[in-house]
């Protein structure tokens, strides 16, 4: 009897067949496996760290976020904020010109010294013409620094800040959709200066 004891206990413990007692596995410490995902028990879904309760992630594939894209990206910015700067230097006087323009249309230009030289405020159409061209530009995928073109002697050297993100080029490097931007902003001086 004692031996038909030892046996039944010795098929029930940690390294039998039945299971009960192993230890659960350890959550993976991997983003995007499907161990770090938990269970929102209100909803039934699986949910990733930081995702609210009720959103699915999709239980099999283990997605994360892509880590180019802004968290702001497609936010309209609110009129006071800065929807765009834009700093030109170069050229062949070799003078500093930056451009502020606000979530509302308005702008600011200001010289090398920081010191305003002009204001102003976009219409209706000419704020919308630039918003689509800061969005087809995608900053969050450009390169931080264009390179690559011509060099334009006496040209101008470009950076712009959008969306928190910086991209700089001087002007033979300049991608199309940042040519597109420069196109869409007010003048950087207070006459006919072309952008």
């Amino acid at each position: 009897m004692a031996v038909l004891g030892a046996a039944v206990l010795a098929g029930c413990g940690p390294s039998g067949t039945a299971g009960g007692d192993d230890p659960a596995p350890k959550p993976s410490t991997e983003p995007g496996t499907s161990a770090s995902a938990s269970v929102d028990p209100s909803a039934g879904t699986r949910t990733s760290p930081g995702t609210s309760p009720g959103a699915s992630t999709g239980a099999s594939t283990g997605a994360t976020a892509d880590p180019t894209t802004s968290p702001t990206a497609g936010r309209v910015p609110a009129p006071g904020e800065t929807l765009v700067r834009v700093t030109r230097t170069g050229g062949f006087a070799g003078q500093t010109h930056t451009l502020i323009v606000k979530g509302d249309g308005s702008f600011t230009r200001l010289d090398a010294g920081a010191k305003p030289t002009g204001t102003g405020k976009l219409t209706g159409a000419e704020l919308a013409r630039l918003r689509t061209a800061l969005r087809e530009a995608d900053f969050a995928r450009l390169p931080r620094v264009a390179t690559g073109g011509p060099t334009i002697y006496d040209g101008y050297y470009y950076a712009f800040v959008h969306d928190g993100h910086e991209v700089t080029s001087d002007q033979g490097s300049l991608p199309e959709v940042l040519a597109k931007v420069l196109d869409a902003l007010p003048a950087f001086t207070g006459g006919t200066d072309a952008p």
